[in-house]
């Protein structure tokens, strides 16, 4: 393996800074003026977004990548000004941690203090992928990333360019997902544009995300293997590995203000702009009573559906999505995009089933719900 460990023993400042990033300036971020778009569509566009991404990360700057769950905003996890510019441009509590993401062993043994067996067994099963852990923090990452907390959320993302971003800036980064903080998570660059155009220097457009919902979050810290966060790597195939895991219980509050161990726990989160509900219905009939009732129009509501189609009209827009846990995730966060570029005045979404294998687009949906 590449050990690289002892690189990141340097502070940020000694890094070299390329005379043609030195534009920025940072009294006034994050009222940065134009933002760059960076294709990866063929090799030469590919190399010159490595290029750019890395010069601006090692610029102390942030800058939009694709992984494989979605769009995160990706920052050098060791350098303070940089991290704090992540959530400067996003709004985010500093209550709420980030996530660290790496690309080699070197870079584990410099961000965990410690990696237990069961650590280990699961990321040889599921890394690089959509798994983040949770690690008790060496000194060296700063308390802004981890909320001041004594552990750090890590994982190895499956995405190729992600991969080679971090790999040719040869450190951690820290990347929350790609938004405004609670709002809907980005799987596209235009997703991405959408929220934080003229708030970050540079995205990096790799298509869509093949995932679709953030990475499942374990908490390895305690006494029992704890999910903090469901995702498509779910309580059931993580059992079978480690029987002892468990689900966390209950959700924070976000005016408690308290440290939160895993990012994705507030209350609200993941939400579309429209007001989103959860609900069932028998056929249509019943979901048009069930609108009349709460004073819904609904030529101003778009339908999600999965087993009981209503017809397209009345309603402004009908969006028909895979009975199936992973296909459903992967394709979530991009409809409720195109629905709320309707501007609709509520987003009507049925029940999906209760199975474990559902968790993660089930808990996206209740906390994305939760404000109305």
């Amino acid at each position: 393996r590449l050990d690289v460990a002892s690189s990141f023993l340097q502070p940020s400042p000694g890094r070299v800074v390329p005379p043609r990033v030195l534009w920025v300036d940072e009294a006034s971020f994050p009222m940065i003026v134009h933002t760059s778009i960076a294709t990866t569509s063929d090799a030469a566009s590919w190399e010159q977004a490595l290029v750019d991404a890395v010069d601006f990360l090692t610029a102390g700057q942030v800058v939009a990548l694709p992984s494989e769950t979605v769009y995160g905003l990706a920052a050098d996890a060791l350098d303070r000004k940089a991290v704090a510019r992540i959530f400067e441009a996003k709004g985010r509590p500093s209550t709420n941690p980030l996530i660290v993401h790496v690309a080699d062993e070197g870079m584990l043994e410099t961000c965990a203090a410690s990696w237990c067996s069961i650590a280990a067994l699961l990321a040889k099963h599921f890394w690089p992928g959509p798994l983040t852990l949770v690690m008790p923090k060496k000194p060296i990452i700063p308390d802004e990333v981890t909320a001041g907390l004594n552990s750090v959320a890590l994982r190895w993302p499956s995405h190729p360019l992600m991969q080679a971003v971090i790999q040719r800036f040869q450190g951690p980064l820290a990347a929350p997902s790609a938004n405004l903080s609670n709002r809907l998570s980005p799987t596209s660059a235009e997703q991405v544009g959408a929220q934080l155009q003229g708030k970050i220097p540079l995205i990096v457009d790799g298509g869509s995300c093949s995932v679709g919902i953030e990475s499942t979050v374990v908490d390895l810290t305690g006494s029992i293997p704890t999910i903090l966060r469901p995702g498509v790597i779910h309580r059931g195939v993580l059992s079978a590995l480690v029987p002892s895991i468990q689900m966390a219980s209950g959700v924070m509050d976000p005016d408690e203000g308290l440290a939160q161990r895993s990012p994705g726990q507030h209350r609200q989160h993941y939400a579309p702009e429209a007001s989103l509900r959860v609900c069932r219905w028998e056929d249509e009939p019943s979901l048009l009573g069930r609108m009349e009732h709460e004073g819904l129009d609904p030529a101003k509501t778009c339908v999600f559906c999965h087993e009981r189609f209503p017809s397209s009209p009345p309603f402004m827009r009908v969006s028909v999505i895979p009975n199936d846990p992973e296909a459903y995730a992967r394709a979530l966060y991009a409809e409720l995009f195109q629905c709320d570029q309707l501007r609709p005045q509520s987003i009507l979404v049925e029940d999906p089933p209760s199975k474990e294998a559902w968790d993660g687009v089930r808990d996206r949906l209740q906390r994305a719900a939760s404000g109305w």
